[in-house]
């Protein structure tokens, strides 16, 4: 399908771009600086350090997201009907092992996966999203949900990330042995002064690979969507209306007021769509109304290239294209 196959090498461009850019800085850091620093030492150290953190952040986040969105397993009685969606789900997505079902206590309505070898693999959905939406519906979120896990996605992000911020260090360490370190010859003089301007340069080339970090982010929400889409049917138009009944309650909540929504955004890169983004009052109850409107929009979010998910408007023209493909292929293999 076009749409996927223009998406992958989308996500594969930005990630060699990524790459690309870190493995010029550092060369360029070696060449400059291997007359007066030593430069394989910082730069050692400065890998060991930012991968160590990033490596650690993913280890424990498993227990972070837990307390800060209070999740608890799925109750065997009352919520057993989750956990029999995600079971289906997973198994439809192809996953050898099932995540855990669980529920975040929470009312802001939103959804989420996160895991890895320690803590197992999970997917949660909160108590908001739980009373906002009927199940075919919360079965496309989970759906959504499960993309992420069968496409490795915490650790696609883990490792992408790494690379700004090494970047960032480096500029970091650069900006102050230049700022503190003075020579005592004309020519040591000019060593920290290059340091400085150097490491300046850095950390704004860090601010823009953010900047491609957080494409690709937003590239990895468009092939989680496709997997509702390919796995479910009417899994595309479920997911549809799922965010758009989310971006209702989300613009109806009190943000001054509310405990939930700011505990939220702290780790919403993680979320299904942006807490903080909401298309306010509605003037029609029937949610298919609500999707043909954001999707007729130009554009909702207005700093797309700083947020983490994709514009909502240009997110459900996304699925709609890809479910056009996906009856056109099915159809086609049917007619041979």
């Amino acid at each position: 399908m076009a749409s996927l196959v223009k998406l992958r090498l989308s996500m594969i461009g930005s990630v060699a771009l990524v790459i690309g850019i870190t493995t010029l800085i550092l060369s360029a850091i070696l060449s400059l600086f291997s007359y007066g620093v030593d430069a394989v030492t910082i730069l050692t150290f400065s890998l060991i350090f930012v991968i160590g953190v990033h490596v650690l952040q993913w280890l424990i986040s498993p227990w972070i997201i837990e307390a800060l969105y209070r999740v608890k397993p799925v109750s065997k009685t009352e919520d057993s009907w989750i956990a029999e969606i995600v079971e289906r789900v997973a198994r439809a997505s192809g996953l050898k092992k099932t995540p855990k079902a669980m529920i975040s206590y929470v009312t802001v309505p939103n959804a989420f996966a996160y895991g890895n070898f320690l803590s197992g693999y999970k997917v949660a959905i909160t108590q908001g999203l739980i009373g906002s939406l009927p199940r075919e519906e919360i079965e496309a979120v989970v759906a959504h949900e499960v993309g992420h896990i069968k496409h490795r996605d915490v650790e696609v992000m883990m490792v992408i990330s790494i690379l700004p911020a090494l970047i960032y260090w480096l500029g970091r360490i650069l900006v102050y042995s230049g700022f503190f370190s003075s020579g005592r010859s004309r020519e040591s003089k000019s060593v920290p002064v290059l340091a400085f301007l150097v490491g300046i340069v850095l950390i704004i080339v860090s601010f823009l690979s953010n900047l491609i970090v957080l494409y690709i982010s937003r590239l990895r929400e468009y092939y989680a969507d496709s997997n509702s889409v390919l796995t479910l049917p009417e899994g595309g138009r479920n997911l549809q209306r799922a965010l758009a009944r989310i971006l209702v309650a989300s613009g109806s909540i009190s943000r001054p007021r509310s405990r939930d929504l700011s505990s939220a955004t702290k780790l919403k890169a993680l979320l299904i769509s942006d807490p903080e983004l909401g298309i306010g009052t509605v003037r029609t109850y029937d949610i298919d109304e609500v999707v043909e409107w954001i999707k007729s929009q130009k554009r909702i979010t207005p700093l797309e290239i700083f947020s983490t998910h994709p514009d909502p408007a240009k997110r459900l023209r996304f699925i709609d294209k890809l479910e056009q493909e996906t009856t056109k292929t099915k159809y086609t293999l049917l007619r041979v």
